[in-house]
């Protein structure tokens, strides 16, 4: 039985078309973002939100916790009471964006600042320390002067906490002996400026009669910047011990002579 040699290419071409043509949703009946349409009176295919709609996760009811003010004006308070733990985490956030510029200690002589960059304000002016909570807010929400906003990067619970710690540190700049309960007063000054203190159950706090040397010379910062390039500086070559300055060398770098 012969078959007809044109039969069979034109099945083939009857498969082809028959694929071809299968549709299911490759082409829908939609509109693309921002494309005219004539089936509403604004011709605008994109449809507005309905009102009073909120977006999950943005019902911000409560004005000054997302905004640090109350009808325009700066809070002087925090929006809920700020335990141990919200200042350590505070400082743990500070130590990882504000430091680089305004220093460990606040004095606004960060590693930055110390490279060229424009130097940061300092919170122990009379002007920072008397500013409302709120004014810190919103500075970290939305930047001032060089520096940019921190909004996308801090979350706002979390900003809250780094201006518990600011408070912390004005403190530990401006406070005097008198404000050191009495208890604590006395024991320090009996077993001297190494005394530990318990100040609650589970921790204790060190206190200290005066800053380490290198803190004096280098407010906020080790005498070996961070994070470290490899190159020991000249005043501390000279001074440190041989098996110090090794030690503060990378890994890579041991063994390679400056």
């Amino acid at each position: 039985m012969k078959t007809n040699s044109a039969f069979i290419p034109a099945v083939l071409l009857l498969a082809m078309a028959s694929v071809a043509c299968r549709d299911d949703m490759h082409n829908q009946p939609k509109y693309k973002p921002l494309r005219a349409s004539d089936f509403f009176g604004d011709r605008r295919s994109a449809r507005p939100a309905i009102e009073d709609t909120v977006a999950r996760g943005y019902l911000r009811i409560d004005e000054a916790r997302y905004t640090g003010k109350v009808a325009g004006t700066d809070v002087d308070y925090f929006p809920w009471k700020m335990t141990k733990d919200d200042i350590v985490l505070g400082e743990y956030r500070f130590n990882i964006y504000c430091s680089p510029c305004h220093s460990r200690l606040g004095d606004g002589n960060g590693l930055i600042v110390q490279r060229g960059y424009r130097r940061a304000a300092s919170y122990h002016t009379a002007k920072l320390i008397a500013a409302p909570a709120g004014h810190f807010f919103d500075v970290i929400t939305n930047g001032y002067g060089a520096m940019p906003s921190y909004a996308s990067r801090i979350p706002v619970d979390d900003r809250w906490r780094i201006i518990a710690y600011i408070r912390a540190l004005q403190l530990s700049q401006a406070a005097k002996v008198d404000d050191v309960p009495a208890d604590i007063r006395q024991k320090l000054e009996s077993e001297g400026p190494t005394a530990e203190v318990r100040v609650d159950q589970d921790s204790t706090a060190r206190f200290a009669a005066s800053p380490p040397e290198s803190v004096v010379q280098s407010p906020g910062h080790p005498a070996i910047p961070m994070p470290y390039s490899g190159v020991i500086p000249p005043s501390y070559r000279s001074q440190a011990p041989k098996s110090e300055i090794a030690s503060a060398r990378p890994a890579k770098l041991q063994g390679v002579k400056q």
